[in-house]
Formats: structure tokens, sequence, C-alpha cells
């Protein structure tokens, strides 16, 4: 009997941790997942929600996600971000609200104010109707106290590129035709109504069936568990799970790097200005907002985490490689058809926790060091690493970096004010560093701990590494054995 109480985020890890237990015993079935709606919510009395019944259907749809299943309500969306609907209900329908300010004036500034008639005086102030308001503001703006705010709610004012919208019953909507992916609004919902689709069962039937499956940390990995858990701590404890090998995804930083100093020295010598192309949610938003840019100005090298992919693929045939970092985005470009041999499946910190403990398995201190990485590829976590290590790639390559004019964007409004910049013609920078969280990787959605707790860790963590330069470091490996073009293999 399960009988913790739970926070929003520690239901949604709960149920997934669970779920993972049922899929490692081979008891995933409808019954056991039915029973398990009713060991979270045993009831008679509801813990969270008005009632106990839309408790365990919030489950019901939370256990669909976790099983890579979309909610009832939207079964035929290939978006990773799912609304709950069950669970969106609680946040004010009318953006804009009276207070407790408004005196009941008699100028009635607001009312003469509004041109579609949503406004009328209440018992003790004025009333906005939202079924006629049109969310103008003027009325916000004539009033003489400042009486009337505007309330927008968190998981669209998270959302950097205006997929997010509300149904005439209030239930949040996302745009398919327009969603990054970037999962911002997930951790924004205070009601945890939004989540993402996880693929724990998909991977623990893989490794029970015998197959190869290797995970690939990402460079934020290193200070998300705290200093005392470096990536040996990680890479043991994943192999305890069941995984066969784990290896740095600051490798394929390190890659990325090289392959993208060439096209930059290029592109330098031609006038064409370029784009990063590590952050899957800078290139959604290329592709969907920006294609004339998309086409011609990102760079056609693949990223960290598709090289690492091919590596492996091309090294351990028949292998399924498992992605493991901050980001919900990198679960949409797993299923990118247009990328081949990029990692199969894509998971976040919390759903590795999730799957440790399903498995019993903790991190623990580890003596043996593991660096597969330069520092600069490590560096690709935090907004400017990027830049950094491929303008360091160049100077290894003895060309001169000082004219070189580079601008990185972390966050969507900075990601979107240098694009539109660009597409005007009015960019002075060469090259953009694009990454759609602020701060950059390690301020990604799904990162285990403050940020200022991570970059306190990592830098710890990060002052251990040996001080390889990128090329060398990539002379240890087979780099013709698989392409470092998106549209290769």
């Amino acid at each position: 009997m399960i009988t913790k109480d739970y926070g929003i985020v520690g239901l949604k890890h709960n149920v997934i941790e669970y779920i993972c237990r049922l899929a490692w015993e081979g008891k995933l079935n409808e019954e056991n997942r039915e029973k398990l709606v009713y060991e979270v919510i045993p009831g008679p009395r509801p813990t969270y929600r008005c009632c106990i019944y839309k408790e365990r259907e919030i489950v019901r749809q939370r256990i669909r996600l976790a099983c890579g299943e979309n909610p009832i309500n939207n079964p035929d969306s290939e978006n990773i971000v799912q609304v709950i609907e069950a669970a969106c209900d609680d946040c004010p329908i009318s953006a804009y609200s009276v207070t407790d300010n408004c005196r009941f004036c008699l100028g009635k500034a607001c009312i003469n104010t509004c041109k579609f008639g949503a406004i009328s005086p209440g018992d003790m102030r004025m009333h906005i109707d939202p079924a006629k308001c049109r969310e103008c503001g003027m009325c916000a703006d004539a009033c003489p106290y400042q009486a009337i705010v505007h309330l927008e709610r968190p998981c669209k004012r998270s959302c950097p590129v205006g997929a997010i919208s509300y149904d005439e019953y209030g239930f949040c909507r996302i745009d398919e035709s327009k969603c990054v992916q970037c999962g911002q609004c997930i951790h924004n919902c205070p009601f945890g109504a939004i989540g993402s689709k996880t693929y724990l069962v998909h991977i623990i039937k893989e490794i029970l069936k015998g197959s190869e499956v290797i995970a690939m940390c990402a460079p934020a990995t290193e200070g998300q568990f705290g200093e005392s858990v470096s990536m040996a701590s990680v890479r043991n404890a994943l192999k305890k799970i069941g995984f066969a090998d784990m290896m740095e995804v600051g490798l394929g930083a390190d890659m990325t790097a090289a392959y993208e100093a060439r096209e930059w020295s290029e592109a330098k010598k031609e006038g064409r200005k370029k784009t990063t192309s590590c952050c899957p949610a800078f290139i959604n938003m290329l592709k969907i907002f920006y294609p004339e840019i998309y086409r011609e100005n990102m760079s056609n090298v693949v990223s960290p985490m598709c090289a690492v992919s091919r590596y492996l693929k091309a090294t351990h045939p028949g292998c399924i490689t498992v992605f493991v970092g901050p980001c919900i985005a990198k679960k949409a470009e797993t299923r990118d058809k247009e990328v081949k041999n990029n990692a199969d499946y894509s998971i976040t910190y919390g759903e590795l926790r999730a799957l440790m403990r399903s498995r019993d398995v903790e991190f623990e201190p580890a003596e043996e060091s593991y660096q597969e990485a330069s520092a600069w590829g490590k560096g690709f976590a935090s907004s400017g690493g990027v830049a950094a290590a491929v303008m360091e790639c160049m100077r290894e390559r003895g060309e001169d970096t000082d004219e070189m004019k580079l601008l990185k964007c972390a966050g969507g409004e900075e990601c979107k004010k240098a694009l539109m910049l660009l597409k005007a013609g009015k960019l002075p920078e060469d090259f953009i560093e694009g990454m759609a969280c602020t701060g950059g990787c390690v301020g990604g959605p799904s990162k285990h701990r403050t940020e200022k707790e991570i970059l306190k860790a990592r830098q710890a963590l990060l002052n251990k590494a040996d001080k390889r330069s990128i090329l060398d470091n990539l002379k240890n490996y087979p780099m013709e054995s698989f392409s470092m073009e998106r549209d290769g293999e």
C-alpha cells in the first residue's frame, strides 16, 4: 500500500517509480495499472482536489504519460508535452480581475473605456464578465486606483512562442503547430496539469530482453546531484540499474564543436552568418517560426547527443542509446525522423531518480575517475559554452579569432530578438549561440536542484577535470566511422 503524502512533483515521480517496478516485474497490465490508482489515492477523503474521483482520474492520466501514452483527452497527438484536463481547472478564467482597491468611484472610467460591455457594477466593486472581456487592457489603464490587474496564467506566461491558449471551459490548449517542446510550461504549472510522455517502460523492456542499452549523460549532469556525485558515480549507478555502460555527451560536444568550427571558418570567409545546432527547442523555433534562417543559416552539424549516439551505434551495432539530461525537447529530438541514428530515448533527471528507486539504487561516491570529454565539451551545459568551445577549436587549428563576433542567447526572448534581427538583416554579430533555457542547459526545465546549487557543485567537479585539448581528445575516437552532418548517418 502506498501511503506517502506527495507534493505535485513527488506524485508524478512516485507514479513513474511504481510503473517502473511493475515493468521490471513483468506485471504492467491494465489490472495492475488500475490497482495502482487506488493505492496512490486510497480515499475516502481527497488530499489535493475537490474529490477522490478527480484525483484518481489525474493519476490514471499520469500513468498513461508514464507509459509513453497520450492522455485520454488527446489520443492522436504527436506532441511530447501534454495537458491533463482533469488537473487543469483551478486557474482563473478571467485574464483581468478587479481587486479590493476598487473604490466604486463615480467617474466609472473602467465602464466608460470598455468597448465590449464587459464591466458592470457589483455589490462592493466593479465586475468583469469573462465571457465578454476581450483582454484589451483598456480598463486597467483607465482605472485611477490601479484596481484592475492582469492575471496571466503561469503556463501561458512561461511559453516563449505563444503556443498556449484556453478553450471556452478554461482548459489549457497547446497549439502543436507552434510548440517547440521546450517544457517550460510543465514546471511553471502550479497544479501539475502539464506533463511529458516518459519512455522508461520502453527502456526497461529493452534491458529485460537483453539489448545492449547504453546511457548518454548530458554535460549538465555534473553538479545536478551534488559535489560528491561525479560522472563515475552516475556511471556506476546506471550499470547497477541494468545499463550496459554510460558515456559522457560532453564527448559529443567536443565532436560538434570541432565540426562547427569548420563551418564557422567557411561562413566567415564567405560573409555568411550561422546559428548553432545543439539546443533542440531552439532548432524547433527556427523550423516553425524562421524557416528561411533554418534553411540558410543553421549549422548542419548534429547535436552532441546525436554525435555520441552515432558513435555508439557505429562501434556497438544494434545498441540502444538513452540520453539523460535536464531537457524535455530532447525527447522530441529522438522522435525526429529526419535525423538518423539519433538517441533512441531521452529521459530527465527526475525520471532517472524514479528509475533508480525502482531498482533500489542510490548514488555513491566513486573512487575511480571517468572522463571522456574535454573541459570545453563539459562547458556546453552553460550559456556561452558552445561558442567558447568552437572558438577554442579554431584556435587549436591556428586560426585567428580576434575579429569573430558572437552573440549568445539564453531564454526564449533573447533567442527571438536575435533571430528577428538576423531575419531583418540587422544582426551585427557573425554567429548566434541559441539556447531556449535561461542560463543554458544547467537551467533546463527538469534540472534536479536550483541553478545556484548546481553551479556551485558543478564548478567543484569541473575543477578536477584534466586539461586535454578538444582536437587531441578526438584523435582517440573513430570519427571517420560515422557522419557529423544532420542528413548523414
